[in-house]
């Protein structure tokens, strides 16, 4: 099976945090523990140089995006696994990113539009075509609370008709805005042609398991996740997909509920999300696979109360987390 037959009959694709040192340095050993993470867990693919990665990787006090995304593809090189690169910025930037994920071996280029925040649904396409006479593109709607910009019906419907587009990752979280894209897809003429992702980590269980019919077309169904929320307990994901796919209700119907609890743990929904990267970090630590919660920003950490939180559902919902399995293999992923 092919990379794009994979991609569109729907896998787990985490996206990938990282590792520093206390210093605030890549720690590279960490870095590649987490890849090998993911893939002994049986993800289909990672995203890597996205949101969860931090943007900040890209400036140039950093200057992180090229090893980061040569340390991840060194260890999905040969793999099955669809390799992801992360492209953001403005037209001539995102170009050299994607030629760049390119030259690596990277599959497609999951494209960010945040910095183009005025530009017309003319430009935002055109940007999009750029990108995609390089690297095969997946569409993201980044939410607003996080640097996103709303993306209304027209844009979607106008961007799935490129040939370019392969799939599209919708993270708005915001069910008016999700459904946006979905009827723009189901309007394009290429719905058939595009996998769809969820990107919504507090809707995860409801956006699997639910079919969009529009009129007499065939009902458009997210076929996988591509989501920070599945940067952590990343076997349960896999087993949660596998579940849906093999048409089980029952089982994930019941844990909708308990994953999202999680996830407003993890992403500090009661604070507009400023703890959502700190968050992902706390759970790595709690199992050896990241040595402290450090971020490129030293003001950027948990919230007040949010420690709390991920005690909670810790605590409350034992069975969804994969700790046994780390602690099984951690000394294997760091050597």
């Amino acid at each position: 099976m092919t990379w794009q037959e994979r991609l569109q009959q729907g896998v787990v694709i985490p996206a990938h945090p990282l590792a520093l040192t206390a210093e605030r340095k890549l720690d590279e050993r960490r870095q590649r523990a987490l890849t090998r993470y993911y893939l002994a867990a049986g993800a289909g693919g990672i995203a890597v140089g996205v949101h969860t990665t931090q943007f900040q990787i890209r400036e140039a006090k950093h200057g992180l995006f090229k090893p980061v995304l040569e340390l991840a593809m060194s260890e999905m090189r040969g793999r099955e696994a669809i390799a992801v690169a992360g492209i953001c910025g403005p037209t001539a930037q995102a170009v050299a990113e994607a030629e760049f994920a390119k030259s690596l071996g990277y599959h497609a280029g999951l494209l960010s539009m945040a910095a183009l925040r005025d530009a017309s649904v003319s430009e935002l396409l055109d940007h999009a075509k750029a990108v995609g006479s390089i690297i095969p593109v997946i569409g993201f709607y980044l939410q607003p609370a996080v640097g996103g910009r709303l993306l209304p019906y027209e844009f979607w419907r106008k961007f799935a008709a490129l040939d370019c587009v392969i799939a599209i990752k919708v993270a708005p979280f915001n069910r008016y805005q999700t459904l946006d894209v979905l009827r723009g897809v189901a309007d394009s003429g290429r719905a058939g042609k595009i996998a769809m992702y969820t990107g919504n980590d507090d809707n995860i269980v409801g956006d699997l398991t639910t079919p969009y019919p529009y009129g007499n077309r065939k009902s458009l169904r997210f076929v996988g996740g591509l989501l920070g929320h599945w940067a952590v307990w990343t076997q349960r994901a896999v087993e949660l997909l596998a579940a849906i796919r093999m048409g089980e209700t029952g089982g994930p119907a019941r844990r909708a509920y308990e994953i999202t609890d999680s996830n407003a743990a993890f992403f500090d929904s009661a604070n507009a999300f400023r703890g959502c990267i700190a968050g992902l970090h706390e759970v790595l630590c709690r199992q050896g696979l990241l040595a402290g919660r450090w971020c490129l920003d030293p003001d950027e950490d948990l919230s007040p109360g949010q420690m709390e939180e991920i005690d909670r559902v810790y605590r409350a919902y034992p069975h969804l987390n994969d700790d046994a399995f780390v602690a099984a293999n951690l000394d294997k992923w760091l050597k």
